[in-house]
């Protein structure tokens, strides 16, 4: 019936006050936030979040014609450099990454 623009939708909560917290997660290789410790010199743990870092990029796809915006790991970068974009984007839809 109604198709949902989420881009619309971010930008209505946004607006109104509210936090929108989108998941950092790699696209293609799936890395995600880890969780460990803060050790310090008195051997102290605290908790602390190891988040990947992620950019956000877009590549031009030859096949197709068309541009695609990804929100990558720089070692997923990397990984394009060598393989490519096709492949990448292939391996990705297989492992359930990538829509």
């Amino acid at each position: 019936m109604f198709e949902i623009n989420y881009y619309l939708c971010i930008r209505f909560l946004q607006f109104n006050g509210f936090k929108v917290i989108m998941s950092r997660i790699c696209q293609l290789t799936g890395k995600s936030v880890m969780v460990g410790h803060h050790v310090s010199h008195s051997n102290v743990k605290t908790k602390r979040r190891f988040s990947p870092n992620l950019v956000t990029k877009k590549f031009f796809i030859p096949e197709d014609n068309s541009y695609i915006t990804l929100k990558i790991s720089t070692a997923a970068l990397r990984t394009i450099n060598k393989k490519g974009i096709s492949a990448c984007l292939k391996d990705a839809r297989e492992k359930g990454f990538l829509k």
